[in-house]
C-alpha cells in the first residue's frame, strides 16, 4: 500500500488465472484497493476484462468486493467508470448471482453492487429483485439475510424516487 509502484505486478498475478498464486494475488488487491481504490483507474480496462474469466471462488470474493469498491467510488466520482466497465462489472455481478455453484460471500457482494448500479439503470432493480425473490428459498441464511438487506434497500429506493 506504500508504493504504488508494485500494483502492475499485483494486478498481472491477479489477473492471470493460470497463474496458481492468482487467488492470493486477488486477496491482496483487494485490501489494497479497499484503502486506494483510485488506484484501479489505469487498470480499469483489464480489470473488468478479466472478471468473467475467475472461476476460483477464493479469487472471486475478492473481485466482487473490488467491484463494489468500483461502483461505490463512481457514486462520488461519476467519471471514475465508462459505461462499457459498468456493464462488463453488472454482467460479472449477475453471472454471479444466478450461477448455483458460486458461493454466498461472492453474491453478497454482488447483489450490493447490482443495488448500486441499478439506482442509476432502472431495468436492474426489478431484474435483481425478481432474482432475489425467486431464489432466497434455495439458499443460506446467510444469502437470504443478503437478499432481504438489498431488497429493503431498493423498497426504500422506489419509495424515495416516487415523492
Amino acid at each position: 500500500m506504500k508504493d504504488k509502484r508494485l500494483l502492475p505486478e499485483l494486478t498481472t498475478i491477479a489477473f492471470n488465472i493460470k497463474d496458481k498464486n492468482h487467488h492470493k494475488a486477488c486477496w491482496i488487491a483487494e485490501l489494497v484497493l479497499d484503502a486506494r481504490i483510485e488506484w484501479l483507474q489505469e487498470y480499469l480496462d483489464k480489470f473488468c476484462t478479466a472478471l468473467p474469466s475467475f472461476t476460483n471462488e477464493s479469487a472471486m470474493r475478492p473481485m466482487s468486493k473490488i467491484c463494489l469498491f468500483a461502483i461505490q467510488h463512481r457514486e462520488k466520482h461519476p467519471d471514475f467508470l465508462k459505461i462499457p466497465q459498468v456493464q462488463q462489472i453488472n454482467e460479472a455481478c449477475f453471472d454471479w448471482l444466478i450461477n448455483p455453484k458460486t458461493k454466498v460471500a461472492t453474491k453478497a457482494y454482488a447483489m450490493r453492487t447490482l443495488y448500486l448500479i441499478g439506482k442509476k439503470e432502472g431495468w436492474i432493480h426489478p431484474e435483481l429483485i425478481r432474482i432475489l425473490s425467486e431464489d432466497a428459498s434455495k439458499h443460506t441464511a446467510a444469502y437470504k439475510a443478503a437478499a432481504k438487506d438489498v431488497l429493503k434497500k431498493i423498497e426504500k429506493f422506489n419509495f424515495m424516487q416516487n415523492l
